[in-house]
């Protein structure tokens, strides 16, 4: 499940799951790059409707009857349209007309599709948001022009009903569709990782691939314990807030970058995981619990899973003592032998290579040897 990762790097010790399919490999990398182990599971996969009857109705439609404006929203899809119409035959008379159309470009990638293709943007919004591209069309007066909407996915219909109460004959251009994964393998390990506490954050890049992996935790069975998941300790990072809506709507809280991009999303999660992981002072030494690792006085320690369990369970009370019981309870699957607690103990110490940081009180269980004043020092340390 885990792969080797970089000790020096803010998220090294820190599980993330990718839920995109479209520029997967360009996040992976950059989330590897700062240390994190990866999980990826493609919540969806992109449909493209070169042959679909839908896609060229619309187009034949907007060649007969030329729009006053055309929405593109996203780079991808606006080249996907104009090379869908070349293979039919009908691309020189596309372009006529958005040429001579009011073309609105969602953002800058956006705008290099539409200059690729020969055309010139009227506007593109800076905040990259359809809202914003929706306000400048109202406040400008839509009441009998013809519109075309670029779809990216999935169907906009708050966008598309504004417009059309305004008085807009709205066209709709479905480039392209989402759709469940082929292998639905990755993404249950995902929600299985999450379930079980194997997993840190998640990231998403879309509204459906959001919208995906909830259906998929309702279709087995996991909705509760997946929306517990995520309302708990697992950090959902969006890359905008149309791609949190989804989640938003069920109460999970969610965080997002200022600029709707993977970088500043990455270094989003760079400063967030970091930031909730808990630090404490245990025999002189710093100790920084993360996701599946120790950082122990700046050098990262993995730590098994049971031992992790151990752990978080001593650091929820930091120098009182933990009785076997209340650990045994704690190990996942564990059964009813609290020789699994010395099991897991002895490879957490091993793994963490200082034997002192965990006391064994005789008859009375473990606890953490926490420096005098640690409590106080640390007291509004976040607990897991």
């Amino acid at each position: 499940m885990y792969e080797d990762t970089q000790h020096t790097g803010p998220l090294a010790g820190f599980t993330v799951g990718v839920t995109a399919a479209r520029r997967a490999d360009d996040l992976i990398t950059l989330l590897r790059r700062r240390g994190a182990t990866v999980l990826h599971a493609p919540a969806l996969r992109i449909v493209p409707l070169a042959d679909d009857s839908e896609l060229l109705a619309a187009t034949k439609e907007l060649v007969g009857c030329a729009p006053d404006a055309v929405v593109a929203t996203t780079a991808i899809g606006f080249r996907g349209w104009i090379e869908a119409a070349e293979g039919w035959g009908i691309g020189e008379e596309l372009l006529e007309r958005l040429r001579a159309a009011e073309l609105l470009a969602r953002g800058p990638k956006v705008k290099g599709a539409i200059r690729a293709a020969g055309l010139v943007e009227a506007w593109s919004p800076e905040s990259e948001s359809l809202a914003e591209v929706l306000e400048r069309l109202l406040s400008g007066g839509v009441a009998g022009r013809r519109i075309a909407l670029q779809l990216h996915g999935e169907p906009l219909p708050g966008f598309v009903e504004a417009l059309r109460a305004a008085g807009a004959d709205v066209v709709v251009v479905p480039v392209y569709r989402w759709m469940a994964p082929e292998d639905l393998a990755p993404l249950d390990r995902l929600l299985d990782a999450m379930v079980g506490g194997g997993v840190d954050a998640v990231s998403f890049t879309s509204a459906p691939a959001a919208a995906s992996l909830l259906s998929r935790a309702e279709q087995r069975g996991l909705e509760e314990p997946v929306l517990a998941a995520l309302r708990g300790g697992v950090l959902s990072a969006c890359v905008g807030p149309v791609t949190a809506l989804p989640l938003q709507a069920l109460g999970v809280a969610t965080v997002q970058p200022e600029r709707f991009r993977l970088g500043p999303l990455v270094q989003l999660l760079c400063k967030e995981l970091p930031g909730r992981a808990r630090v404490l002072p245990v025999a002189g030494h710093r100790m920084e619990i993360r996701g599946h690792a120790v950082l122990l006085d700046a050098e990262l320690r993995p730590v098994p899973p049971a031992g992790m369990a151990l752990l978080r369970a001593l650091a929820r009370r930091p120098g009182w003592v933990v009785s076997r019981g209340d650990l045994l309870r704690a190990l996942p699957g564990a059964g009813r032998d609290e020789h699994a607690v010395e099991t897991a103990m002895a490879r957490l110490r091993v793994a963490l290579g200082a034997p002192n940081l965990i006391q064994t009180v005789v008859k009375r269980g473990y606890r953490l040897s926490l420096d005098a004043g640690g409590e106080v020092k640390y007291a509004g340390t976040p607990v897991d």
